[in-house]
């Protein structure tokens, strides 16, 4: 009996070592091949979760948020130097209540009695008429042009105006014409008056003043007004005043005749016209003195 015990012991014990074995190996070795389908799927899900991570997503948005902060600050940017860029230079009106009755009062002597004559003036003499007694006057107040180029030391400037008015009177016929103007002498006109004299020696224009039938101007230039009168040669000339005023009408309507539309055309534009001609004023005054200052011909 015990013979027989001891090999039904040990078969025993080899049968139970075995039975624990089995499951220990298959835990440890490698995952069969139906499980690899679900792995991958696994990792497929991961990678697609990646992008959606909150790191990335927020490199994400913080690029988005900062294209969007350097694009409001560029237009920020954009606005303020356009806004420099568009500055304009103003002139004080205390004086804009006298000053809007004088524009209406100018605005209905042009339309009622300046532009009605002009017109007929237009349809009666030829344009080519026109521009030589144009020229006439211009030529005529050399004076004025030549002593303020010499006043704001612009010498360059009167001796151009010296040739001018030495060519015109002689090859022009009087100031008919202007060969001085031409491509092959090249002499351009020096448009300086006194209240341009006044503003280069650092005078400034002080308030918008807007008179009756002279139209808009300023302390400065009603100054230099009386000054150009002054140097006129009409002052000079023994002539009546009704006669000088009459040459002096006749010559606003024949410069009249030839801009016939241009004021038509602002006022049509402006929201405001009494604004719209009192900033055009300012500017074209400035820009007129800017450039005395530089000594260059103002053309």
């Amino acid at each position: 009996m015990k013979l027989y015990s001891i090999p039904l012991l040990l078969f025993v014990f080899l049968t139970l070592g075995c039975a624990h074995s089995a499951p220990l190996a298959s835990s440890q070795a490698p995952p069969p091949e139906p499980l690899q389908p679900g792995l991958s799927a696994v990792s497929s899900k991961a990678e697609e979760a990646l992008p959606k991570s909150p790191v990335i997503s927020a490199e994400s948005d913080g690029a988005d948020t900062g294209s969007k902060i350097t694009t409001d600050s560029d237009v920020n940017i954009d606005y303020v130097e356009e806004g420099a860029a568009k500055e304009k230079p103003g002139i004080a009106d205390p004086l804009e209540p006298f000053n809007r009755a004088m524009y209406h009062f100018n605005d209905k002597l042009y339309f009622w009695v300046l532009k009605p004559v002009a017109q007929g003036y237009n349809k009666v003499v030829p344009e080519t008429a026109r521009v030589s007694v144009s020229n006439f006057f211009s030529n005529l107040a050399f004076p004025i042009r030549f002593v303020n180029c010499l006043l704001q030391a612009n010498f360059r400037g009167a001796a151009t105006e010296s040739g001018r008015f030495l060519v015109n009177t002689i090859w022009g016929i009087g100031g008919l014409f202007d060969p001085a103007s031409s491509m092959d002498i090249k002499l351009l006109k020096q448009d300086e008056d006194f209240g341009q004299t006044l503003g280069v020696y650092g005078l400034g224009q002080g308030f918008y003043i807007n008179w009756p039938i002279f139209g808009p101007s300023s302390p400065r230039d009603t100054v230099g007004m009386f000054g150009d009168l002054f140097l006129h040669p009409f002052s000079y000339l023994a002539m009546g005043r009704g006669t000088t005023t009459g040459i002096r009408a006749y010559d606003k309507v024949n410069a009249s005749s030839l801009s016939i539309g241009d004021y038509e055309s602002l006022k049509e534009a402006a929201i405001d016209p009494y604004v719209a001609i009192r900033d055009a004023y300012v500017q074209y005054r400035m820009k007129k003195i800017n450039a005395g200052r530089k000594g260059s011909i103002v053309k």
